[in-house]
């Protein structure tokens, strides 16, 4: 391997019961854009086992259909992922592209959507953020103001919370801070989009608590799409894209058409120490 270069495994368990046959979309295959560097393949494996198609979403996702039998039911998957062991990209040198200028692709990513309310965030935005630098300074400075101002805890998870809720309520887990730095980059005019994955405790202090799959953003400056984290708010090692969207309900990770519980919901993403 490189210098840098080292691997991590990653994968997740979840077990429902299901009162009835039930049709389920999944988007937990890691991105297709990571498919080189996959030292084992994320299968999705499944009990009792079930026929799998796979299609490629609007997005480019990797997407599953199935149809989980009545009774208990359990996916399952565990991959070895090859990592540069770099952190996040940081390019502050770059700039604001002007609307006018942007390709056609990213601007579906500067309108509102289910959960990024940029019209009710609008005069907000342009009040705290309008008077400020452009480009990626400005990202960065949206990124700091939401970190400060919601308050992270699993507690606080809410399925429903928008970005306009999120900033009124001041509490949330890591997709509102997603849903809410989206939401002020698009009144600002960058664009942005939600992205969802593995972001293992790699090379740092391990946080005492359950693992979970994490949202995260990408902004789009200059001529490039660049990865930003209201959450954590600093570079990270090791992060795994699985989905992007418009926001977290363009990458459900398991959309279900008929009643059914969640009962088990295991997640891990771990640096494997060469023997």
């Amino acid at each position: 391997m490189k210098t840098n270069e080292l691997q991590i495994r990653v994968g997740f368990e979840m077990e429902y019961a299901c009162p009835a046959p039930t049709p389920m979309i999944l988007a937990l295959n890691i991105h297709h854009s990571r498919a080189a560097d996959l030292v084992e393949p994320d299968i999705l494996v499944t009990s009792p086992a079930v026929a799998i198609t796979a299609y490629h979403d609007g997005f480019g996702n990797w997407c599953s259909r199935i149809v989980a039998p009545a009774g208990r039911f359990v996916l399952r998957t565990d991959a070895l992922v090859r990592d540069s062991g770099q952190p996040d990209t940081v390019a502050p040198w770059v700039t604001q592209t002007p609307v006018e200028d942007l390709p056609d692709s990213t601007l579906v990513y500067l309108l509102g959507s289910r959960y990024c309310e940029t019209d009710q965030l609008s005069a907000v935005a342009w009040q705290l953020f309008g008077n400020g630098p452009t480009g990626w300074a400005r990202v960065q400075a949206i990124c700091d103001y939401v970190h400060q101002h919601i308050k992270f805890g699993y507690e606080h998870a809410r399925r429903t919370r928008t970005a306009w809720e999120a900033h009124t309520e001041r509490r949330g887990v890591c997709r509102d801070y997603a849903h809410l730095a989206i939401a002020f980059c698009r009144c600002m005019n960058i664009p942005a989009r939600y992205c969802t994955g593995y972001l293992g405790d790699i090379r740092i202090p391990a946080v005492p608590a359950p693992m979970d799959f994490a949202g995260w953003f990408e902004a789009y400056l200059g001529d490039a799409w660049y990865t930003f984290d209201a959450r954590n708010n600093t570079p990270r090692i090791g992060r795994i894209l699985m989905a992007r969207g418009r926001d977290a309900c363009d990458v459900a990770l398991t959309s279900t058409f008929g009643p059914n519980t969640l009962q088990r919901f295991t997640v891990w993403a771990d640096e494997v120490v060469p023997a």
